[in-house]
């Protein structure tokens, strides 16, 4: 061991010696012959710590930093700690630790402050005392990211009494704190507020670093030297010289590297190869080796197990399943508890191979592999092994979940947020209030920016991997729903509340990510197909219309309608029917009132107000005796129930006359001679005509348009090349001129070549979907938007996605005649495998957003023999289907009657 440095109080060990300033490195004779392990240095006194695990100190003992009653110069046992396997030591200013393997931190000298960790005890504690409480003192604060140091990949930090010291992965070394002696090494006296990197020892690849009071060591292994800096007052520096040094230089003596060759000549000066060097107070210590020792010096910047927090790994878990056969031991016990009471030892665990360490951690990349993280909890978590289960459920639920953090203190420590939900015991029904709703509280709980972070990496996800997250927590609510529709007690009502709602935020969190990401899974994923059983679809949703229209906020109850994205097609059904029969209530309350109204006011004279909306139509002039009415109409009768009456036909509207109307009119309105829309024959789909006459048509029709109108009618007013591609089968292509290499884009809408040169390809498609979708039509869709939202408009609106919308007003074209087939209904003679039935075909353009087992079509025979047409009454699904004796027949009736299948007459 060399020493240099202070020498007053003895804290170098070199015995009564005549100095109290050693200005070089001297050899410590005390230590020779013995391994030391580890060094500690305090303001007056050091400890050693020897690889057989004995402890020795030596200094000042004023305040009973040495574990002895009084001070001494050479290093002396510390007694007490002969019982225990000693594996590190540290100093304070005037107080010393010591850890044993069991993981026990023993505390001796001054305490003031706390720095002991015991609680109600004299300011010095003169012999070793095993610290039991908690750290208590009032100084200490909570630990901050260091984030100008975020991307440095920084390895080891080293802290003097008023300066910190930083050594990266690469070598380098960044200082900030206090400067006013030098000990930054910037070649100036100046504090740095932000960490500075240490210019002068570039060049140099550094391995260690140590921290005095006021000056700093570096040890460059290549060279195997050492470069010290900061105050030399007291010969700390080894520069045989009392000057500070502002910038690095080197420590007198005669260094060796490790790869040297061994010198030849006998006689020459001994030199050193240093393994380890140690600083803090005054003095400085430098473990060496001779050159022939065959280990390298201890290099800070790898990682050495023995130092590292525990990660879940394969070797890891095999221990603990190879004991946890039977009662498992107390070691076992403890490790288990360890990793999953500690969110750092789950956030260093299942590091993606692709990222070889934890540096590449960012806002967009997680540097987790999520397979490896479902493998090893698979692992783990086994039926055979219950009793690990059990110590892992308990370690979350009592210790890491509770400790979560609303603002963590780095993006890493968010890494656990993907990995934990891959553990079985959160998928387990039994722990879902306990582990599986407390990580999604925490989750919800968190701040903007950790969730932003979340959302990116969780769109990175693969579906599957996503998909499970989803059904995790869809199955949660589910289970929460169940336990309600059982009965839950008045005492349990909040807590449950609290549980639903928190597991809903959390859906709708993904959802949003879902969203944003370009759906990495279909938005039908989300639905919750058990809601209408366990639901009052309708009254969840009168108690939700009632908020949003009377800000009536209830605590005790959530309402499924702030989260529609778990709504099924069915559910959704229900919604805007249960929102049309309110609106068409309304409408018809406030008919009757005005009824009521005029009634005391004129004595009756004054005509009634109908409360349904009456079209009276001619089938010759649809359009305009509808806009005839309409123009008659206010905005309130768009809300009332409509009523068709076709003059000269006998049926009384019970709901087919109005699929007719709404067929005739939408015909109407697509002929050419109104110039309000154009059928586009590639995509099947209508849209606004560049150059028409505005007017509405406040009712809802058949309009198929593309998917972009109905984003639009959400004021969803986002819009792509891809829209193009949908509602007109436009694409732009890139081809090259016969004459000359530049490359050009063509669009082709009608035959009409319009080219740009490519470098303003963007620019043009961007500026072309504008003019399609907005400037080009702005006041049709004015009109349209308006006439929709007066009949149609809402807030059930809200709870549509914007397809789902589409499908509800256009119907879908997802055939599946199988389920036609079971959901049709036979009268009579008729059944399923009649041989009438199996030669009828039936055809349908567009289905209800439902599928085709809502249609619930009924078949019934007739009398009267195959001369007779069939007859439909659409108003009730209803076919009367003459007993076709063959497919022939059967076709040409059926063709003669489509062909006449406009008009309502008895039949």
């Amino acid at each position: 061991m060399l020493c240099w440095g202070n020498a007053s109080y003895g804290q170098l060990g070199l015995g009564g010696i005549d100095e109290e300033i050693v200005l070089e490195p001297r050899k410590c004779e005390f230590f020779e012959g013995k391994r030391v392990r580890d060094v500690g240095c305090g303001r007056r006194h050091s400890v050693f710590l020897l690889e057989d695990g004995t402890v020795y100190t030596c200094g000042c003992s004023d305040l009973g930093q040495l574990g002895h009653d009084k001070a001494r110069k050479k290093p002396e046992q510390v007694v007490s700690l002969d019982a225990q396997n000693i594996v590190a030591v540290s100093c304070g200013e005037a107080h010393t630790l010591a850890l044993n393997d069991k993981g026990q931190v023993f505390t001796w000298g001054l305490g003031s402050d706390g720095q002991l960790g015991l609680s109600n005890i004299e300011d010095c504690i003169l012999l070793p005392l095993l610290c039991w409480d908690s750290w208590c003192s009032s100084d200490r604060h909570f630990p901050a990211l260091l984030k100008t140091l975020r991307s440095q990949r920084v390895v080891y930090i080293c802290c003097g009494e008023d300066h910190t010291a930083a050594l990266t992965k690469e070598g380098g070394v960044f200082t900030f704190g206090a400067g006013g002696y030098g000990q930054l090494g910037h070649n100036t006296t100046h504090h740095e507020v932000n960490p500075r990197k240490v210019f002068e020892l570039m060049g140099n690849v550094v391995a260690q670093i140590a921290c005095g009071r006021q000056h700093t060591l570096a040890l460059i292994p290549s060279s195997g030297k050492i470069d010290s800096f900061g105050l030399g007052g007291n010969g700390q520096l080894g520069t045989r010289s009392t000057y500070n040094r502002i910038s690095p230089a080197p420590v007198k003596g005669c260094w060796q590297a490790h790869t040297d060759p061994v010198p030849m000549d006998v006689e020459a000066e001994q030199s050193y190869c240093v393994k380890r060097i140690y600083a803090g107070g005054d003095q400085s210590f430098a473990h060496y080796a001779l050159s022939q020792d065959d280990s390298p010096p201890v290099d800070l910047r790898t990682t050495r197990p023995d130092g590292q927090i525990y990660t879940l790994s394969d070797d890891l878990i095999q221990k603990w399943l190879n004991h946890g056969h039977g009662r498992l031991s107390p070691e076992i016990t403890n490790e288990i508890d360890l990793v999953f009471s500690s969110a750092s030892c789950l956030n260093g665990s299942f590091l993606s191979g692709s990222n070889p360490d934890h540096y590449n951690t960012n806002s967009k990349c997680s540097g987790v592999d999520i397979n490896m993280a479902r493998l090893l909890y698979h692992r783990l978590i086994q039926s055979d092994y219950p009793q690990i289960s059990q110590i892992v459920a308990a370690s979350m639920e009592k210790h890491l979940l509770p400790r979560l953090s609303s603002s963590p203190p780095d993006i890493e420590a968010l890494r656990l947020y993907l990995t934990l939900p891959e553990c079985p015991l959160l998928s387990n029904p039994n722990n879902y209030t306990t582990l599986t709703i407390p990580f999604a509280k925490a989750i919800v709980n968190l701040k903007d920016a950790p969730i932003k972070v979340l959302g990116n990496w969780w769109s990175k996800f693969e579906p599957a991997v996503f998909q499970r997250l989803v059904e995790l927590y869809k199955e949660v609510v589910v289970y929460l729903l169940r336990m309600q529709k059982l009965g839950i007690p008045l005492s349990d009502q909040r807590i449950f509340t609290c549980f639903l709602h928190t597991s809903l935020k959390f859906l709708e969190i993904l959802h949003s990510v879902n969203e944003h990401a370009g759906q990495i899974i279909q938005y039908d994923k989300f639905y919750i197909h058990e809601l209408d059983e366990l639901i009052d679809i309708r009254n969840d949703y009168v108690t939700w219309f009632q908020q949003q229209m009377f800000s009536v906020v209830m605590d005790s109850q959530v309402t499924m309608c702030k989260y529609p994205f778990v709504f099924d097609a069915q559910a959704k059904t229900a919604l805007l029917q249960t929102d049309a029969v309110i609106q068409m209530q309304m409408a018809v309350d406030h008919a009757q009132r005005q009824n009521l109204h005029s009634l005391f006011l004129s004595g009756g004279g004054v005509e009634s107000v109908n409360p349904c909306l009456i079209l009276i139509v001619r089938r010759e002039n649809v359009v305009g005796d509808s806009m005839e009415v309409l123009r008659k109409s206010k905005n309130v009768d768009y809300k009332k129930p409509l009523k068709v009456i076709v003059v000269g036909e006998e049926a009384v509207d019970a709901g087919g006359v109005r699929k007719e109307f709404f067929l005739l009119i939408m015909k109407e309105l697509l002929d050419p001679k109104y110039g309000m829309f154009r059928y586009y024959e590639e995509s099947r789909l209508i849209w606004f005509a560049h150059k028409s006459d505005v007017f509405r048509l406040d009712v809802i029709l058949n309009l198929w348009f593309s998917l972009w109108v109905f984003r639009s009618l959400q004021q969803l007013l986002d819009y792509t090349e891809d829209d193009l591609e949908e509602a007109f089968c436009l694409n732009f292509t890139i081809t090259e001129e016969i004459f000359g290499t530049t490359e050009v884009l063509e669009l082709v809408p009608n035959g009409t070549d319009i080219s740009v040169n490519k470098s303003n390809r963007q620019e043009f498609v961007n500026a072309y979907v504008v003019y399609k979708f907005n400037t080009s039509v702005a006041p049709q869709f004015s009109a349209f938007y308006a006439g929709f939202h007066k009949v149609c408009g809402g807030k059930v609106l809200e709870l549509f996605q914007p397809s789902e919308l589409q499908a509800m007003v256009i119907g879908n074209t997802n055939y599946d005649w199988k389920e036609l087939e079971k959901s049709t209904e036979y009268k009579g003679e008729y059944w399923a495998d009649h041989p009438t039935i199996k030669i009828y075909p039936m055809r349908y353009d567009r289905i209800p957003i439902l599928g085709m087992k809502s249609l619930a079509l009924v078949i019934q025979p007739t009398g009267g023999g195959e001369q007779y047409f069939p007859v439909a009454h659409t108003c009730f699904n209803l076919l009367d289907l003459p007993k076709y004796t063959n497919k022939e027949t059967l076709k040409e009736k059926l063709l003669q009657a489509i062909e006449h299948n406009q008009g309502f007459n008895l039949v």
